[in-house]
């Protein structure tokens, strides 16, 4: 088209050198033309008139490809640009421009399809409670100052979903603050902290300054990018509902959120049929043009509907298919039965954009050809589990240390969030970097699933790729039964000097560390009212402040004694604080820092 364009100014070019007459002046109509009768026909052109006429008419059609050309560059650019300058504005959440006009906007599911992703994520004897619990959840900000910057939940199920928007949201909160597109030293200058009494909450004290445009910015953008992250950083699928009209909205009474939970009285999505009625996906290939169409449909998923068009807008960006291979067994639901919760695979879709079912690092050969998906790539925001306290899986490195010192939390039935203002908690000293290479690939050679254990054959894998220079009866006495265990396999390197591949250290304080973490569990519980119980007890989510200390890694004495007395010891010569506490999050604090001491004031964090 380009080439035809410059043959067709070549040639005006030529025209309007060879003749440089004055225009010529407008042409009658013929007399067959203006509707005279009469049989003379109409006088011939001469040459001269001829080539200015041709001149014209190529100048017309070059100028006429021109303008559209750019007429479609600049559509492009204005799109950009209206992204990129509505970042640093306030929220436009505009329902008659966006959600309002979702009947006309958006594609509509066939009932292939409808149906295939219901049976997705709800299978074929969903309970209409569960139907319930995830027709139920919008993603709204906590009202409550002491928790604004959390997502709140309501309803048991799609906590899933919620914690792990929660931690994008605290990445963006904390770590990319809109003014700036560098992370900020430590991270604590960006939160324009104040200083309050000891007896208000945390919460008060790190986001105080948080207005709800910023909020609202940080949810849009963390949504964009786990879409995107889902959709392979190429497109990114928005779910909305066909169910509003925009002259009904900009007429009706009331704000947004109250005209779209009016609207929202009587659905129900009860099966893929229902499901196609109401919904409509929007495709997105920019991340401005996904912030947008996000902005402009955040009141519908602060609704109700909100935590399911979420997770349906991710499997729509992951696509179905590939969402089926990457599950080891894709005929379960993705929401488990019997109480809803979301599984595993929903979170690491979320958190990784794989739908995965483990959550070690890479695949697991079980032999015969059959393989289990774990995690294959580095992560923005990471996982712990209490599961793996309790021996039943093992997390890898790549979700126990993510870019951001953030983690999704997961107990057996509930889901919530640590997270630190500070990313050195997440560095490595000499003693840790060379326990994660170990680590690693004993890993690699564990065929257990996680159980710490690895055959003979494996052991000697990993100590030629280690360079690991064991004395011949250190090595026989560790092969002699058929498995080595990774406990003992640890203890034989901190007895063995650095020369030869180990970690021995004469001083015994390799690795000591003290920093705070943040808990934060968004499920509203009731709370009594200034210690007393009251008729109407307060319901909101909480925020819990953990202090930490992580004894010096290891004199071979401590390790093997595992000594809760000569923990306490320990970490008394780091932080002057009150005696060890212990809770459940505190086993899963140790599955990353291993015989960390915690203590914090107040009741214990919950994570369930």
């Amino acid at each position: 088209m380009a080439d035809q364009e410059e043959e067709d100014l070549k040639m005006a070019l030529k025209l309007s050198m060879q003749h440089q007459e004055s225009p010529e002046p407008k042409r009658s109509k013929s007399r067959e033309e203006s509707g005279i009768e009469g049989d003379a026909p109409p006088p011939e052109e001469s040459p001269d008139v001829k080539n200015r006429r041709t001149q014209r008419e190529l100048m017309a059609a070059a100028a006429e490809k021109r303008m559209a050309a750019i007429k479609s560059v600049e559509s492009v650019k204005d799109v950009e640009s209206r992204g990129l300058e509505d970042e640093g504005k306030s929220e436009r959440v505009s329902l008659a421009k966006g959600a309002g006009k979702s009947g006309t906007c958006g594609v509509e599911l066939s009932e292939l399809e409808a149906s295939q992703l219901f049976l997705m994520i709800f299978g074929e004897r969903v309970s209409k409670d569960v139907l319930a619990q995830w027709s139920n959840q919008g993603i709204r900000f906590s009202a409550d100052p002491e928790t604004s910057m959390g997502l709140v939940q309501h309803e048991g199920g799609p906590c899933g979903v919620l914690a792990a928007i929660q931690a994008f949201v605290l990445k963006y909160l904390l770590f990319c603050p809109e003014e700036s597109n560098s992370v900020l030293p430590n991270n604590l200058s960006n939160l324009a902290l104040t200083r309050v009494s000891k007896n208000e909450s945390v919460g008060a004290d790190i986001f105080l300054s948080l207005s709800e445009e910023k909020k609202s910015r940080a949810l849009v953008r963390s949504m964009s990018e786990i879409l995107f992250l889902c959709g392979s950083n190429e497109t990114a699928a928005v779910a909305s509902l066909n169910i509003l009209d925009g002259n009904f909205v900009e007429s009706a009474n009331g704000s947004e959120d109250e005209v779209i939970a009016k609207v929202l009285e009587g659905v129900s999505v009860e099966s893929g049929s229902d499901l196609q009625k109401v919904l409509r996906v929007h495709t997105c290939t920019s991340r401005s043009s996904s912030i947008q169409k996000l902005e402009d449909l955040l009141p519908i998923f602060r609704s109700r509907m909100g935590a399911l068009l979420f997770l349906i807008s991710a499997l729509l960006s992951r696509r179905l298919d590939t969402v089926q291979e990457d599950r080891d067994d894709p005929t379960q639901p993705l929401v488990t039965a019997p109480f809803g919760h979301a599984s595993q695979e929903i979170v690491n879709l979320l958190l990784s954009g794989s739908a995965v079912a483990n959550v070690f690092d890479g695949n697991m050969d079980l032999g015969g050809g059959m393989f289990v998906k774990g995690i294959s790539t580095t992560v923005e925001v990471g996982f712990l589990t209490l599961l793996e306290s309790l021996n039943f899986c093992k997390v890898g490195q790549y979700l126990k240390c993510p870019r951001w010192p953030i983690w999704v939390v997961g107990s057996e039935s509930h889901y919530t969030v640590l997270f630190a203002l500070d990313t050195k908690v997440q560095d490595e000293n000499e003693l840790e970097r060379r326990e994660t290479q170990v680590r690693r690939a004993f890993d690699a050679q564990d065929q257990s699933g996680g159980g710490g254990f690895i055959s003979v054959e494996g052991f000697h894998q990993v100590v030629n790729e280690m360079n690991i220079n064991l004395p011949r009866e250190k090595a026989e006495h560790l092969c002699s039964s058929e498995f080595i265990v990774w406990s003992e396999f640890w203890q034989a390197l901190l007895d063995l000097d650095k020369s030869l591949g180990g970690v021995k250290d004469s001083t015994g304080l390799m690795g000591k560390k003290v920093f705070e973490l943040y808990h934060f569990n968004g499920i509203a519980k009731s709370i009594a009212n200034g210690g007393s119980r009251s008729e109407n007890p307060v319901q909101r989510p909480r925020l819990t402040k953990l202090r930490v200390s992580v004894p010096p890694r290891w004199t071979p004495e401590e390790f093997m004694a595992d000594s809760e007395i000569s923990i306490v010891d320990n970490s008394t010569r780091l932080a002057e604080s009150q005696p060890a506490q212990h809770a459940p999050l505190v086993d899963c604090v140790r599955t990353r820092w291993p015989r960390a001491v915690c203590n914090w004031e107040g009741d214990a964090s919950s994570i369930v």
